[in-house]
């Protein structure tokens, strides 16, 4: 049972890193992470839906694994959101790093919360 849980979250993972790059590809490089927020967004919107569907048992801890754990987790990208955030307080624009952190965050948590709600 366990090697099909790391099966299933790996396919996930798969999967959503490569949805994460295929968003980076489209929405392609500007002065601002547009590529990361977007999945950021995204991501939280859907795994709030799927918050949603787990509360009613309408999704099974196999499917949570493989769609939640794996495919948002592969494609969801907080750890190139700290990298960015960091590179610009290097390049000294604080004024954009607040405004990424602020807005990822708070459009993140407001998009789970919808998704979630989307879902009942």
């Amino acid at each position: 049972m366990a090697v099909n849980n790391f099966l299933l979250v790996g396919a996930g993972g798969a999967i959503g890193s490569m949805l994460r790059y295929a968003t980076s590809l489209m929405i392609g490089a500007r002065t601002f992470p547009f590529a990361t927020l977007t999945v950021n967004v995204a991501g939280s919107l859907i795994i709030g839906i799927l918050l949603g569907l787990s509360a009613r048992d309408n999704i099974t801890d196999y499917g949570w694994r493989f769609l939640a754990v794996g495919i948002c987790g592969g494609f969801t990208t907080f750890s190139a959101l700290s990298l960015e955030a960091f590179r610009l307080l290097q390049q000294e624009r604080y004024l954009i790093f607040l405004l990424y952190i602020v807005v990822s965050i708070t459009a993140g948590v407001l998009s789970t919360f919808a998704g979630y709600v989307l879902s009942k």
